[in-house]
């Protein structure tokens, strides 16, 4: 297994706005055909093929009926199963080595349907420029952002090294857009930010992990070693993985192993080939990438034992849903927050001819225990809104269980998919226009403050679905 691992890099990535997929690049054998090629079916599918070039009101390119042909065959079978394009397999290469040519933006869309900036990168072309967490894009080149979809909007905005895109910014305050130009550059996106966090005149270690990518086992190491020079007497640690989409599948084992004892199981995978049906440990092979020295091996000690919580919400997706269900059935962290959206699926990408590739859903994944999280998510050991006052937008995110023709859960009942009261949509709608984003690690941040007094053993301000508020009890202590 260590040797596959050295030639093929395990992803687990999320696309835009949260739908996440759990990937690996690799060559893997390919299951004999028993019954070959359906003759007439394909025989079939010239007719029409040949149909539309004869007959069709304007002239059709071969290669766009092929490419078309071939997204529709892949798509149908699940939501996560895709033929890419030369571009959008450039794409997302591009993502797990955490760089990109862009602008630097987090971006969501607001119910107006413009692109809303949740946060710039920080030493960004756009944080230069002046873009602002909370501004609104309403126009890209001139182009009008409500009249595209949110992909379209990003096509737009990504672009070659030092050329320009020019953005019409709608900014509370400003009774006018302001026409901000950005000029694109690479930007190399941080994937582990931490720092210390005081709670009764105590420290507490907060790390958050972005996305996971390929030096994110080396920066978590460095950034928890920074972290303990900063705070010999550290009380406990938060590690955030809320919107977290996934990433590479080692960077989530080597997450793991830094807080589990050596050699823990991670995940395990099965499928119809052989090479699907495997365990993964916290173990060198199995996180590292390729050669140097074990990144986790001079961590502190402490990391092991220091008491622990993970913050997930719906947006913590595929990768981090490995983490934060290995930290829960080792019973080495409480998790704490809103269920995670449900991806327990892998994806396995295999090149194809043009610089294409298929990434095709070849297995599900476990949690060490066996648990399949597909369609179902790690529920909270101690679930927490948002927000003190029970509303957020997780209430309205769409999760894996909601999305049309996913794979089943294999191993549990899978969760009902929700049909919220529309008069309680618009009523946590309305209250989300007028609240400022969720600043992940700052003073205001609920879920945060509530993982700090679990840590403190103080009682928490439960989802008003789980009723009341909890006295850490015996799973407390237990995490602990």
């Amino acid at each position: 297994m260590g040797s596959k691992l050295k030639h093929s890099a395990l992803l687990a990535l999320g696309a835009v706005l949260g739908v996440a997929v759990t990937m690996q690049f690799s060559a893997l054998a390919q299951k004999p055909v028993a019954d070959g090629m359906p003759l007439d079916s394909l025989r079939q599918l010239a007719g029409v093929y040949g149909l539309i070039k004869s007959t069709y009101v304007e002239p059709v390119e071969d290669r766009k009926l092929m490419t078309h042909a071939m997204s529709g065959m892949v798509n149908a079978l699940d939501p996560h199963s895709a033929y890419l394009d030369k571009k959008a397999y450039r794409e997302l290469r591009e993502g797990t080595e955490g760089r990109f040519v862009g602008l630097g933006i987090e971006i969501g869309q607001s119910d107006e349907g413009y692109v809303k900036i949740v946060a710039p990168i920080e030493d960004s072309p756009a944080a230069r420029a002046g873009i602002q967490a909370g501004d609104l894009i309403a126009r890209i080149d001139g182009a009008k952002v409500q009249d595209m979809d949110i992909d379209e909007a990003i096509k737009r905005m990504r672009g070659e090294p030092h050329t320009k895109v020019v953005l019409s910014i709608l900014r509370e305050g400003s009774k006018a857009p302001l026409e901000i130009a950005v000029v694109r550059d690479e930007i190399v996106q941080k994937s582990v930010k931490g720092k210390i966090v005081k709670a009764n005149g105590d420290g507490y270690a907060w790390v958050r992990v972005a996305q996971f990518q390929e030096p994110t086992v080396n920066d978590l190491a460095a950034k928890l070693a920074a972290l303990a020079r900063e705070e010999p007497n550290l009380k406990g640690l938060v590690l955030d993985l809320r919107n977290d989409p996934g990433g590479l599948l080692q960077g989530a084992i080597g997450t793991a192993a830094a807080f589990l004892p050596a050699g823990a199981e991670i995940v395990s995978t099965n499928g119809q080939l052989e090479e699907s049906k495997a365990r993964f440990y916290g173990r060198p092979e199995h996180y590292m990438l390729g050669r140097g020295d074990d990144p986790l091996k001079k961590l502190p000690d402490l990391f092991k034992t220091i008491p622990m919580v993970v913050l997930v919400n719906t947006g913590s997706a595929s990768a981090s849903e490995i983490v934060a269900g290995a930290l829960q059935d080792h019973k080495r962290a409480a998790i704490v927050g809103s269920p995670t959206f449900g991806k327990g699926s892998v994806q396995t990408i295999r090149p194809m001819a043009g610089e294409t590739a298929v990434k095709l859903t070849t297995a599900r994944y476990y949690t060490p225990s066996g648990r399949s999280i597909q369609a179902r998510g790690v529920v909270p050991d101690f679930p927490v809104d948002e927000n003190a006052d029970g509303d957020g937008l997780n209430a309205l995110r769409m999760r894996e269980a909601d999305l049309k023709s996913h794979l089943s859960n294999d191993r549990e009942r899978e969760e009902a998919t929700r049909k919220d009261d529309i008069r309680a949509q618009m009523r946590i709608l309305a209250a989300e226009r007028r609240r400022k984003p969720v600043e992940f690690g700052s003073d205001t941040d609920f879920q945060l403050a509530q993982a700090l007094r679990h840590l403190q053993g103080l009682p928490l301000q439960l989802s008003k679905r789980a009723g009341g508020m909890d006295r850490a009890g015996p799973l407390a202590q237990q995490a602990h």
